[in-house]
Formats: C-alpha cells, structure tokens, sequence
C-alpha cells in the first residue's frame, strides 16, 4: 500500500492541522486517511470511527485534546462520503453496497497506520455509525488495547414497526435498480444546513453546531445527505446480526446523552450491561454527537475516555 497526498480543509483556521493521504482499499476504491501526531512523548495511536454523513476535519477538536493527552489520532473518510470515493450517481446520498464492506476500509486505515508508523499501542474511538463499524472490527479481532464510543449505532432510533417495512423496500428496491435512491422523508441537504440550531438534534452547543455550519459552507464537497434505501436496509441488518454476538473482552467505555434520539438507548445499554470489562457514562442533556456539545459535557466524555485509554497502555 502506497500513500499519496490528499487535501485537508482546515477550517476554522487555527484548529490542529492534520496530514491527510490516499490510500486503496482491497475492493479498489480509493479513500482519504489521515493522522495528528501527539505531544510530547505519544502514548499510542487512536484510531478514530467517524459517523455517517461525517469527514475527517470535523474532528480536529477532538484530535487536540487527544494530542494534549498524549495520543496520536488517526481517521478515515468512509468509502461514500467526505473525500472518499462515492458509490452512487447522486453523490449526497449515503450509500453502500452492504456494512461488511466498511470493513475493508478499516483494514485500509490500519494499513496507513503501519505506513506511517504510527506510534502504538492502537485504541478506538468510535462514533455512531462509526460504533457499528467499530463492534464488527473488535469482534474480527482489531488490534486496539481499549475502545471507547459515542452514541454508537447499535441500532436505528425508528420506531420497531417501520423495520421490516425498510428492509421491503430495500429489497424491492434493489430488484428495481433503485437501490440507489433516497430513503423516505431524507434529502440531499446535508442536516447542518437544512436544520436550524433549534430544531438539531446533534448538540446542545450553539458555537459547535456554528462551527459545523461553517466548515459546510466551506466546504460542501466534504457533506453528505441522507441515506440511500440500500444503506438503510444493510444498517439495519447489521445491528441485527451483531446484537446476536456476544461483547468483545477488550475494556470499553461508552458515552450516550441522555437526550439521545437518533440511535437506540435500549440497544447501547443492554449492549454495555453485557460488556465485560465495560462501563456505560451519562452525559446529562447530551444529545447524540457528546464530542461536538460545549466545553463542559464534552469535557466530562473526553475524562471517561482518557481515563480508559491510560489504563491501557
């Protein structure tokens, strides 16, 4: 695997500055990686799980604090969103052929990692869509000494009537060739622009969900709308299967708001009361995205996470 140079938007201006890359995956299509180093003496390496619709410069708040922690990060665009390959004709639409196949692109970041020689030991930090991705490569064995999650995607926050509806639709609409196309009641806009401060259920934190507007207008290449009818019967799916697996042994820490409303609570806290050596945090009135609320709550997540991290390494 050979690594080429790949733009990174640093917006807003005077947040860390990641270096980012190319890379391949084994199915051929071809992603953006990229790291922040550590200061000072690095501790190891996070391997961070961004979620649906997200890109790697979102996240360069987070990579400071870690880099002031002592840890090195390292992220990914998913194939079909930020500055990876898209997998469809409309390229705001989130689309995947099935979720095992994101599976390929861990592998590909973690062959970066080594590329790079990135300082080890390996943790993850997983976000939403990125906890569903996240649980699959523990199970398959991922190389990390901890893990720690943010409102994961251990299951879709629809009401339990409308899943076998998805998965008809899904499968009719693949027979069709409209696999492709928008799930109902989802559009192309990407959800920081279309929805209000008011209105969003990300964060509590005016400033944060500010700044997310900003790097959208910026940078409209980096956004993504909603899901495609594929992506939301393979999602479901794949909760399906991993909930019938048991936990990973590997410690764990998990951050859910409780003002969560777009995965399912039920599905995180009976996932983490089966965890061995895993706990599950609060974040009171933190809604689904803890590492973009305000300095306090994400203050508060980031101590979980650390102090779960340094017991590893």
């Amino acid at each position: 695997m050979l690594l080429s140079p790949a733009p990174y938007h640093a917006t807003p201006a005077g947040e860390p500055v990641a270096k980012a890359y190319r890379t391949s995956t084994s199915d051929g299509l071809r992603l953006r990686v990229a790291h922040w180093a550590a200061e000072g003496a690095p501790k190891g390496t996070v391997l961070l799980f961004p979620g649906r619709t997200e890109y790697i410069e979102k996240y360069a708040i987070t990579a400071g604090e870690l880099a002031a922690a002592g840890y090195a990060t390292a992220s990914i665009d998913w194939r079909g969103q930020g500055l990876s390959d898209r997998l469809c004709d409309n390229p705001m639409a989130g689309h995947v052929l099935s979720f095992p196949d994101y599976q390929a692109d861990v592998a590909a970041l973690l062959g970066a990692a080594e590329e790079l020689s990135l300082p080890q030991p390996y943790l993850l930090l997983a976000h939403s869509m990125g906890g569903c991705i996240g649980l699959r490569a523990l199970m398959e064995d991922l190389p990390v000494s901890a893990a720690a999650f943010t409102g994961p995607m251990w299951d879709i926050g629809i009401a339990a009537i409308l899943k076998p509806i998805a998965h008809v639709i899904g499968t009719g609409a693949r027979r069709i060739g409209l696999a492709h196309h928008l799930a109902p009641g989802t559009k192309n806009d990407t959800y920081v622009l279309d929805q209000p401060f008011e209105d969003n259920q990300l964060t509590c934190d005016r400033a944060m969900y500010d700044r997310l507007r900003d790097q959208a207008r910026a940078h409209p290449e980096l956004t993504l709308g909603g899901p495609s009818l594929l992506w939301l019967q393979t999602a479901l799916a794949e909760c399906r299967a991993l909930a019938k697996r048991p936990s990973p042994t590997v410690p764990t820490v998990t951050i859910l708001g409780t003002d969560e409303q777009i995965v399912s609570k039920s599905a995180i806290e009976t996932r983490m009361a089966n965890w061995p050596n895993g706990s599950l945090v609060w974040a009171q009135d933190g809604q689904h995205e803890i590492l973009m609320e305000g300095p306090e709550k994400r203050g508060s997540a980031m101590r979980a996470i650390l102090e779960c991290f340094d017991r590893a390494v």
